[in-house]
């Protein structure tokens, strides 16, 4: 689902790409094709209209239903074909009209657009609900690839200040799946909601014991709403085909017919947090008692209600909220990273939706931060084969392996396009992905204007390439995309205060010792993987060793690393070709060493055999 968030703004994306490139080219002549797209657009929408309904009256038994889809098809297409033609026209109008070469003016006009569409589109994902509201939330998490009047305006309004359903509709909900009335189940029931999402709303209520509870009731006639959403956005992925080749979505309809239904259904949430719970407690986890997951009351819960333990606390990126607790960011970022990364690389079980309103954080019963995952219905659960090659993947990247990064990329289909295919994992270019960095610190994000416009332009310039390789990666991966989306906006949110890459590392290298092992127990096996370990672990303490050298170095004023030499750039420090050399060599001998110590493993290894 992670370009799914996307779709409603395709069109939209498609002239406004053609609109930055003009900007930055100054060449106005490009955007004259929009007007043409538009009216295809037009003529494609009147046909649709006229199947739409007749599209879903063959695959229902209710005429009820069937009546009911047969208006909503139509009026949800109408508002996505009305809401993306006055995005491009728009752009046309607006930026046609600012003078040659005015780049002060271009500017000012492209953000004004900017703003507009961004509140044009929040409009309809109001409008249309469910699906479209999950669109926003995940528009307000790409900082990197869309412009900064879409992010903000979707951040503040997405995340949890959704639209609510009407009580009367909440409490037939309840009645309906329940069986009796809320004021007869729970002691207290707050009528009026404390949050509201894209699929649910959620309310505080007592159990007749005096729990307090957090009772989450799914919106109504959204069932309804989300199977006419699939069609229309089938129906939007061929226009889109039609009007703009470039952008080949259809692998999208597949993953939204299989994820949605699991989603609307809270049985299907409640097995995936157990499993969540069972996992980050067993002994394999490093964080068991540094995350919770809010326990559920199975006789209150049905498809459409959940109800589980009310938990106080603040969102992550409260930064505020979390100084009012004294839990630091760095502290926070750190458990996030372990935590997602235990369930990546260790359990193969991903949490595939952590944006900050599914993340809470409080103080544990001892007193440390404690990391509360919210919202278990968006689950993939990946197999070892992947899970090895992604852990492989991720290591030979943030160490800047070429070969490996090559290796493994290939196995997940990317083939020549393995350097964009590893640039959409990281969000880094390329060249900077495959530099030699002493501090790990390549593939690290900043909140640097710069540096966001920069990626953007990317984004657009391999728009269609994008969209190739999105439609031949494992299916896994997709989730897996969506999934960095979100804790990289954390991590941001946060400051970025850590190099959570560090971290991943060790996350990989461990998973893939542990696989090997399993694959082939015994001493040798676990020899080797020990060996493969400290292999990792030593190389990192070397380049460590040598980063804190060099800054005393500088801190003193000593030698090269006190010059600004040419060289590497990193953070705003830069290191000149005499200091990169040092810590080369120190890598270097990292590796060497350390692949004495596996030869000697694999040695006893075999003599144990």
């Amino acid at each position: 689902m992670h370009a799914l968030r996307r779709l409603p703004v395709l069109l939209a994306q498609a002239a406004s790409r053609s609109a930055w490139q003009a900007a930055q080219q100054q060449q106005h002549s490009s955007l004259a094709a929009a007007a043409p797209a538009a009216q295809k657009i037009s003529i494609g929408a009147k046909y649709l209209f006229g199947i739409g309904a007749a599209a879903w009256a063959s695959q229902s038994d209710s005429v009820a239903e069937n009546a009911r889809l047969a208006y909503l098809i139509p009026t949800r297409l109408a508002r996505d074909v009305i809401t993306a033609v006055s995005i491009v026209v728009d752009y046309k109008t607006a930026l046609n009209a600012v003078p040659e070469g005015d780049e002060a003016a271009l500017h000012d006009a492209l953000h004004a657009c900017h703003q507009r569409s961004a509140d044009k589109l929040l409009k309809l994902c109001f409008d249309n609900g469910g699906i479209y509201i999950k669109l926003g939330q995940h528009i307000g998490q790409l900082d990197h690839l869309l412009p900064e009047e879409y992010v903000v305006t979707m951040r503040q309004h997405m995340l949890d200040k959704c639209p609510v359903s009407a009580w009367p509709e909440v409490a037939q909900i309840i009645r309906e799946d329940l069986g009796q009335p809320p004021e007869v189940l729970f002691k207290e029931f707050s009528t009026t909601p404390i949050a509201s999402a894209s699929l649910a709303q959620v309310h505080v209520a007592t159990a007749h014991d005096g729990s307090k509870l957090a009772v989450k009731v799914q919106h109504a006639g959204l069932r309804e709403s989300c199977a006419a959403d699939v069609t229309t956005i089938e129906f939007l992925v061929n226009a889109v085909r039609v009007v703009f080749p470039d952008f080949n979505y259809m692998w999208l309809v597949d993953e939204i017919k299989h994820n949605l239904p699991l989603e609307l259904d809270f049985n299907h949430e409640i097995a995936n947090a157990e499993r969540c719970r069972r996992n980050l407690a067993s002994p394999k986890s490093s964080v068991a008692k540094s995350v919770h997951v809010p326990a559920v009351y199975p006789q209150l819960t049905s498809a459409r209600v959940l109800t589980m333990e009310f938990i106080e606390g603040v969102q992550v990126t409260d930064r505020p909220g979390l100084a009012r607790l004294g839990i630091a960011p760095g502290a926070l970022a750190q458990l996030v990273s372990q935590t997602f990364n235990e369930m990546i690389f260790i359990h193969g079980d991903v949490h595939c939706d952590p944006h900050a309103a599914n993340l809470l954080v409080r103080r544990g019963p001892a007193g440390q931060p404690q990391l509360v995952l919210l919202d278990h219905g968006l689950y993939r659960q990946i197999d070892d084969g992947f899970r090895r090659e992604y852990a492989a993947l991720w290591r030979a990247l943030i160490f800047s392996d070429k070969a490996g990064i090559k290796q493994h990329a290939e196995s997940m289909n990317a083939g020549d396009a393995y350097p964009l295919f590893a640039a959409m994992l990281t969000m880094r270019p390329w060249d900077q992905i495959v530099d030699f960095d002493p501090q790990l610190e390549h593939l690290s994000l900043t909140s640097n204007k710069q540096e966001k416009d920069m990626l953007r332009g990317y984004a657009a310039i391999y728009a269609k390439q994008i969209g190739d390789l999105l439609l031949r990666m494992p299916r896994p991966l997709l989730l897996l995309l969506k999934t960095n989306d979100c804790l990289r906006s954390v991590d941001l949110s946060l400051g970025a205060p850590i190099n959570t890459f560090v971290i991943t590392a060790k996350t990989c290298n461990r998973a893939l010792a542990e696989m090997d092992m399993q694959q082939s127990p015994g001493v040798g096996s676990w020899l080797s993987a020990r060996a493969s370990m400290l292999r990792v672990e030593f190389i990192m303490a070397a380049m460590r060793v040598m980063g804190l050298w060099v800054a005393v170095q500088r801190a003193l004023g000593l030698g090269a690393a006190a010059g600004a030499g040419s060289g590497l750039g990193n953070g705003g420090v830069v290191y000149d070709e005499g200091v990169l050399e040092q810590h080369r060599r120190a890598a270097e001998a990292g590796i060497v060493l350390a692949a004495q110590a596996d030869d000697s493993a694999r040695t006893a290894a075999a003599t144990a055999a």
